[in-house]
Parts: structure tokens; C-alpha cells; sequence
């Protein structure tokens, strides 16, 4: 189903002109084919001027008609986490308009015309350009309207697009539509993908600093090795005097880094698509996830995120009404820790059999002895979900500090890092021009 372009005015009566309305309703509509658009647009009393299909999301916010929405060369692997902030609004916007009593195709479209893609405008003729783009996700939220409005139920019709719409959205609308608490399990699913989003941005904000600070470490030893040291030490090796030997170490380096660059670059790249295969690769990827969680500080914030992320979905679908069981297979799916999954994989098959809850997580060995109490507990005493919702708060409180703790840390020890090594440089260099003068 591709999107169009429409510039059309309300159905007036025959003695009116379209002309002397002045006013023009365009906007985007998913169909078919144009003559569908057009039929669409006639069920929705509206004559049609002009129907073009358009392109999605060109960088410089305009929609060209006359171009095939599947050109937008838009990855579909990507897209989850690309469109991840428009879908939170758009939950959040669903669930407000769906608890004060609003239908549930008005309130589809109510939240597809807040971006403002219904627009009032002048007639300007049948080329025109809409100054407002069609993005991949406003494509996506189009045709699940259709699909609703064509009977279907919104979990299925989100359902159809996985790489926007993850398990746990799917499962959670299911569940609200099950039960007639929709409008509760939306504002739930919004809040735990703004805790996950809230968590990343921390994170991200956290390696920013050192990034910086590595990046300027390369840059300021490469220029020192290329250009300082080898015009300061040249006079000195044209004396014949003999160099320290931490200079003759520099000196070596220096040399290598100016007669064999190609060399380095072409085995740096060689090493970084080798890693990005690797980490591509499912053994790659466990391992990498396993290493992640030894690391010191950051294995620890790993692992309470994860234990988080399990206890966030698992309490949230319990309250909802769905088992045990098929809620610790949706948190399997969102999870993304490998080690994580494959503990929950080996729960649910444990849980299945007959067994307990906490024996099944304590023999996986991925989750503290803390989480494993809480279900042993929750299990008991049948609050499970409380105990759940608790642990999910007290652990994302603990994330939060050692994020903050962690950046902390790492800002100094960079800079120490830095310090060292043009300091190491610097003394090399320096050290031979003290000797020849007699300073020692």
C-alpha cells in the first residue's frame, strides 16, 4: 500500500463554485493505487483536485510528487530504533485520547494530524510542492488507520509492521484490547519505553566526553609523531650525538608511523570490519555480551539494566492479565543481552516442566541473588507483580547513580590518559636537547 499526495476541497453544493471557497484541504492518504485514493477520498466528501504518489522523507523536509514511496531507501533493520521517539508520543498520545472516551478511529486520527499533515491552503494548480515531508513512520501509522478502520484490531494491524512495532507493543495492545484497559496499557508501555530511551541518552551522554577526548588523544599523537618530533630530533641525529633511549623508542615509532601510514590504515581497516563481522556474527555477539558483563563498573550497569528491562515487562504483563509464561517469552524477545536471553529461554523451559521460579532463574547464574529472592517471595506470597514493580524502580534508581558515577569517573581518567602519553612524547623529545646543552 503506497502513500499520495491529495490536494482536494469539500463536497459543495451545485450552485457553489470550488473558487469561491478559496480554500484547499491537502494531506496524505495510504491506498492502492490513485484510482483507490480518489474513491477514498469521495467516501470522505471531498472533490478531488490532484492525487500524486510521493516520496518519503527527503532530507530538506519536502515531498515531490510524482515519485515512488518505495525509493525512500529507508533500511527496515533500522527503522525501530530511527522512528523509536515518534512512537513513544504517539502511545502517549493514544492513551490520553483513548481514557477520555475518544474512538478509537478518531483518535488514530487525531494523532496523525497533530504532526499537522492536514493543512488548509490556497489552490496553486496540479504542480505543486507540500511543504511538510511524509515521513516512513506517518507511511506506517497511515496504514495501520486503514487497516482499522478496515475492522481490523489495532494489535494486528501493527503487527504487520515487526520492525517498528516490537513484541512487546503487539502483546501489550493485545492485551489491552482483551481486557478494556487499552488506554492503561498504553500509558504503561510509554512509560517503560521512556525509561529505556531516558537510559540510553544517559549512557550516550556518559561516552560522549571520552570519545572527544580519545579522538583528540589520536590527533594530537599523530601531528606530534608526523611533524614535531621528526623536525626537532633531525639536527640532533645530523651531530651524531647518540639519543636517550626512550627518544630511539619515539623516534621508531615515529619513523614507522611516516613510511608505513598505508600499511596502518589498510590493517585498521582490515581490523574494523573483521570486528563489525564478529560482533554481526550470533558467537560473536555472545561473547561480546558475556565480556560486557565481567567488565568492572559497567558489567554491574549492564546487568541491573537487564534484570530492569525483565522485571519492567514481566510485572506489566502480569497486571495485565497474561501468565507467567508467555510473559517471560516476550521479555526473552526483549531483552538484548544475548546471555540475558538464553537465561530466560532456559527459564521458560524450566518454569514449563513443573519447576520453580527461582530455582529456574538461580540455575542460569545471569541474575542476582537479589532478583531471584524477589520471585521466590512473589511467588509465595502471590505479589509478584508488586514485588516486580518495586524491584524495577529500586534497580533503574541504581543504574541511574552508577551512570552518573561512571561519567565521574571516566572524564579524569582520560584526561590522565591524554596526559600521559604527550607527556611521554614531549619528555622524549625534549630529553636529548637538555643533554646537549649540559642541562643533566
Amino acid at each position: 500500500m503506497a502513500v499520495y499526495s491529495y490536494q482536494a476541497c469539500p463536497t459543495l453544493p451545485p450552485e457553489t463554485s470550488v473558487s469561491s471557497s478559496g480554500a484547499v484541504v491537502s494531506g496524505t492518504i495510504a491506498a492502492d493505487s490513485p484510482r483507490h485514493a480518489r474513491e477514498l477520498l469521495r467516501d470522505r466528501q471531498l472533490d478531488v483536485i490532484a492525487v500524486e504518489p510521493v516520496r518519503q522523507g527527503l532530507g530538506l523536509g519536502w515531498v515531490i510528487p510524482g515519485r515512488d514511496a518505495a525509493n525512500s531507501g529507508t533500511s527496515e533493520g533500522s527503522r525501530g530504533r530511527r522512528y523509536e521517539s515518534k512512537l513513544i508520543v504517539f502511545v502517549r498520545e493514544l492513551s490520553t485520547l483513548l481514557a477520555v472516551g475518544t474512538p478509537m478511529l478518531k483518535a488514530l486520527d487525531t494523532a496523525l494530524a497533530t504532526g499537522g499533515r492536514d493543512q488548509t491552503r490556497k489552490q496553486t494548480g496540479s504542480r505543486w510542492l507540500h511543504r511538510r515531508s511524509v515521513s516512513g513512520f506517518d507511511t506506517i501509522l497511515l496504514q495501520v488507520r486503514d487497516r482499522v478502520a478496515a475492522g481490523a484490531a489495532l494489535s494486528e494491524a501493527i503487527g504487520d509492521h515487526p520492525a517498528v512495532f516490537d513484541s512487546l507493543t503487539v502483546r501489550l495492545i493485545e492485551v489491552g484490547e482483551t481486557s478494556g484497559s487499552l488506554d492503561e496499557v498504553l500509558d504503561k508501555l510509554a512509560t517503560f519505553k521512556e525509561r529505556s530511551a531516558a537510559f540510553r541518552g544517559r549512557l550516550t551522554n556518559a561516552l560522549i566526553y571520552p570519545i572527544i577526548v580519545l579522538t583528540m588523544a589520536v590527533l594530537v599523537t599523530l601531528l606530534l609523531m608526523t611533524f614535531v618530533v621528526p623536525n626537532i630530533l633531525q639536527p640532533l641525529i645530523q651531530s651524531g650525538r647518540p639519543l636517550p633511549g626512550v627518544t630511539i623508542v619515539v623516534k621508531g615509532i615515529s619513523d614507522a608511523v611516516i613510511g608505513w601510514w598505508w600499511l596502518m590504515g589498510l590493517v585498521g581497516i582490515g581490523l574494523f570490519v573483521a570486528l563489525v563481522a564478529l560482533l554481526r556474527s550470533e558467537r560473536g555477539q555472545s561473547a561480546w555480551h558475556r565480556w560486557q558483563l565481567k567488565l568492572p563498573g559497567i558489567g554491574s550497569i549492564v546487568r541491573k539494566q537487564e534484570t530492569v528491562r525483565v522485571a519492567t515487562v514481566v510485572h506489566t504483563l502480569i497486571g495485565s492479565g497474561v501468565p507467567f509464561l508467555p510473559a517471560i517469552e516476550v521479555a526473552q524477545r526483549t531483552v538484548r543481552n544475548r546471555v540475558f536471553r538464553k537465561a530466560l529461554s532456559d527459564c521458560h523451559e524450566a518454569v514449563g516442566t513443573g519447576r520453580d521460579i527461582a530455582e529456574a532463574l538461580q540455575q542460569t547464574g545471569a541474575f542476582p541473588p537479589t532478583v531471584v529472592q524477589v520471585f521466590a517471595l512473589g511467588q509465595e506470597s502471590g505479589r509478584l507483580e508488586s514485588m516486580l514493580q518495586r524491584l524495577a524502580e529500586d534497580y533503574d534508581k541504581q543504574v541511574q547513580q552508577a551512570a552518573q558515577r561512571l561519567t565521574v569517573l571516566l572524564e579524569p581518567a582520560m584526561i590522565l590518559v591524554l596526559a600521559v602519553v604527550i607527556g611521554f612524547i614531549a619528555f622524549a623529545t625534549i630529553l636529548p636537547i637538555l643533554e646537549a646543552g649540559h642541562v643533566l
